[in-house]
């Protein structure tokens, strides 16, 4: 009788335990990636002729999937180029970028589902030439915090070379990844971009040519998509995406000339409807500005010198660098809002509006006016305020905050230029009061080492919360003279990485901006 409890129990007990068990689910079985195959044929580097660093790989799998590509790197997986391609189907024709010159490159091809799993995957080789002549002579990082940075290469608006200029992108590690080679070009053989070029909305590149005085629109592999003329107007400089898609262009009017007659250049802007080609608004900078003021080292012909264009969405109006005046935002009508600049002999423009109530009043960092006469004209520093001189690539930051690359060349009117310096400068506008306060700058410290008097820019990098300050003339490096690209943590005011890159003529570039690989 006890033995029979004793038994009851313990099925008991074990039935209870029994209930607490979850079930234990299968585990799912364990899958390969079925071998693609890709024939050499299927492999063609260079198909347009101009981007010798780019390939397209075509294949076909029963299976229907996306691409996904690996190009592996020289120094580990941060200098992996990695993209996946919005190409599903079981027919796939992908372009490859981010090669090295000269090499055996190794690509990892996947084909990958909806959930990321890998379907069949090929690894292929594609081995590349030399690097066309006229490249820099040499690009060297001298500092990175690789875990700290903005993710991304080095576009860069390439002057090492002329006829035509040859852009290209850079790792982190100062290895040529991208470039685009126009010397075969029938129309882009003498290419002169100017500020260089830039990545529109829909992924592709886009450049004005001051030999054709056309805008292009060209893919990641060099094919020209679509082209603009200016209907008489001549490019020089900066044209700019719109939202809208439209483009804002700096232009010459060859029939522009100033009261007494003489010829002037680099005075208007232009917007171009995308679509139709047409010309759908003009600005006259002699009409809205004072083309008499040449107190900024200008002459009557290149009075103003437009070197840069941003569209401020928040209010339609534009804001153009002048190099020889300072920076204005203008309406639609043409009419001034504001300019920032030195308030030295600033009159009336054509017509016969007095300009001296739209230049802004800079604080202290208390938020008080600054009064000193000497300052205000541009003749002495505020230790809280510095005009910017001779400024390019002007942009607004999230916070609605003007950034821009001052120069520096003669400063404070200074035609010897003694210390020079160049900064990257943030700049507080208030439209309604009409002041100016500056609330972050970098390079003053830096002196000569990053110093530009022409040419150059700045990148707000969103990302890491970052600036991206390039000086790219004539900056002395430990190889020769060229440019440098230096990424600033906004916070602390410290570098994170610092790139030299030198050039037999000295030059190193227009503008270089950081973005992804593929679009």
């Amino acid at each position: 009788m006890i033995k029979a409890l004793l038994s009851l129990a313990f099925i008991i007990v074990l039935y209870s335990c029994r209930r607490d068990i979850s079930p234990i689910p299968p585990i799912p079985p364990i899958t390969t990636p079925a071998v693609l195959v890709i024939s050499q044929d299927e492999i063609k580097l260079n198909p347009t002729g101009f981007a010798p660093l780019s390939a397209v790989v075509n294949y076909s799998y029963p299976t229907v999937g996306k691409t996904k590509i690996i190009v592996f790197g020289k120094n580990g997986a941060n200098s992996n180029i990695e993209h996946v391609f919005n190409d599903n189907g079981s027919s796939h024709s992908v372009p490859i970028i981010g090669l090295y010159p000269n090499y055996k490159n190794t690509v990892e091809i996947l084909l990958t589902n909806d959930k990321g799993d890998s379907l069949a995957k090929a690894f292929i080789n594609i081995q590349t030439g030399a690097l066309p002549v006229g490249m820099p002579t040499s690009i060297i990082t001298d500092s990175a915090q690789y875990a700290n940075m903005e993710p991304g290469l080095n576009l860069v608006s390439s002057f090492s070379n002329s006829n035509p200029y040859i852009p290209y992108m850079t790792d982190h590690y100062g290895d040529i990844r991208w470039l685009l080679d126009y010397t075969t070009h029938p129309d882009l053989d003498s290419l002169s971009y100017d500020d260089g070029i830039s990545r529109l909305k829909n992924g592709n590149f886009y450049f004005g040519d001051e030999t054709t005085s056309k805008i292009y629109e060209v893919d990641l592999l060099g094919k020209v998509v679509n082209s603009w003329g200016l209907s008489g107007y001549i490019f020089h400089h900066e044209v700019q995406e719109k939202p809208n898609g439209n483009f804002l262009i700096s232009a010459t009017n060859p029939s522009s000339t100033s009261t007494n007659g003489t010829l002037t250049i680099e005075d208007y802007v232009i917007e171009i409807d995308r679509r139709t080609g047409g010309i759908v608004y003009t600005w006259d900078l002699k009409e809205s500005l004072d083309e008499n003021r040449l107190v900024m080292y200008a002459e009557e012909r290149d009075w103003m010198h437009i070197n840069a264009l941003f569209y401020d969405s928040s209010d339609n109006t534009i804001i153009v660098s002048g190099r020889m005046q300072g920076v204005v935002k203008l309406s639609y009508d043409n009419k001034v809002k504001w300019i920032l600049g030195p308030h030295k002999d600033w009159g009336k423009n054509r017509r016969g509006e007095n300009l001296n109530p739209f230049l802004l009043t800079p604080l202290d960092a208390r938020g008080n006016k600054i009064t000193d006469t000497l300052m205000l004209n541009g003749n002495k520093n505020h230790p809280d305020f510095e005009w910017s001189w001779f400024q390019h690539s002007p942009t607004l930051m999230p916070n609605g905050d003007l950034l821009l690359f001052d120069n520096g060349w003669r400063r404070n009117f200074n035609g010897a230029d003694t210390d020079p310096y160049s900064r990257a400068v943030e700049y507080k506008i208030d439209p309604v009061k009409m002041t100016v306060r500056q609330v972050w700058q970098y390079g003053k410290e830096r002196g000569i080492e990053t110093y530009s008097r022409i040419v150059s820019n700045v990148q707000f990098l969103p990302k890491s919360n970052h600036v991206l300050f390039c000086p790219g003339f004539q900056v002395a490096n430990s190889r020769g003279k060229g440019g440098k690209v230096v990424e600033v943590d906004y916070a602390t005011g410290k570098a994170v990485f610092q790139s030299s890159i030198s050039s037999q003529n000295l030059w190193g570039f227009h503008r270089t901006t950081r973005m992804s690989a593929y679009p």
